[in-house]
């Protein structure tokens, strides 16, 4: 009985300045593989289908359990974790591709730099400079609570960002990752003593106003952030405030 094995294509780019390649590879199965694992194989024994030795893919990886985001890549057409993407339920040839909304490093690895200056954009953070000791922090109700905690599991993978129509090298819009973050911080009672800021942002060129609510970004996010229901009540908030900016309250 011939021993199973599992098909991958690969599209590979030395560097930024040089044109993708596809390379096939065939590495022996394991039950329970995942495409890191895969990936993993392949690094031990670097050699196409061809039987040419190849260089070792790059790619990004860290905590193998969907919780750091770094392992986004397209698989199969679609854009997901490496981590849960598990062999026995992928089609044969798997192919793997990188992120195409961010500019390229090598390989499977992209450069999400945008993403992170735009949630320094927005001050996604509560602003404590921990010199001294500020003591308790104001109490949170339970339906505030339940309403921040599903936000907060955001992995900054950029997945909803690669589907999202919007998003592209001829835009400056910020993508859904970005206002969920607004509104889960303007609902901290700390993080709300900067919330006008965070809405100036989502109210400036590349905020709100570009989303054209194609709801990609809800179906493909890994954690299942209600990533519409952020935009929906952001594009609220900035409406507010704009209005109230304007009368001057």
């Amino acid at each position: 009985m011939a021993e199973k094995t599992v098909q991958i294509r690969i599209k590979r780019q030395a560097s930024p300045q040089e044109g993708p390649r596809w390379e096939e590879f065939e590495i022996p199965y394991r039950p329970g593989m995942n495409v890191i694992v895969a990936l993993r194989d392949i690094a031990e024994r670097p050699v196409t289908v061809e039987g040419k030795s190849t260089s070792i893919v790059s790619y990004d990886a860290n905590c193998l359990e969907e919780i750091c985001g770094a392992c986004a890549m397209i698989i199969n057409g679609r854009p997901r974790q490496a981590c849960t993407a598990l062999i026995d339920k992928l089609e044969q040839p798997i192919t793997l591709e990188p992120l195409s909304k961010f500019p390229i490093v090598r390989d499977l690895q992209v450069n999400r730099q945008r993403l992170f200056e735009d949630l320094k954009k927005v001050k996604a953070w509560i602003p404590i400079d921990g010199t001294y000791d500020l003591g308790p922090g104001p109490r949170e109700s339970p339906e505030v609570q339940q309403e921040a905690y599903p936000l907060s599991n955001c992995i900054s993978c950029g997945n909803c960002l690669e589907v999202c129509p919007q998003y592209n090298d001829h835009t400056t819009f910020v993508g859904a990752a970005v206002i969920s973050q607004v509104r889960l911080f303007n609902l901290h009672p700390t993080g709300r003593m900067n919330e006008g800021e965070r809405l100036e942002a989502l109210a400036a060129p590349g905020g709100i106003q570009d989303c054209s609510y194609a709801q990609n970004c809800v179906k493909i996010c890994p954690k299942g952030i209600p990533l519409t229901e952020s935009i929906a009540a952001m594009g609220r908030a900035v409406i507010k405030h704009t209005v109230k900016k304007a009368l001057g309250k």
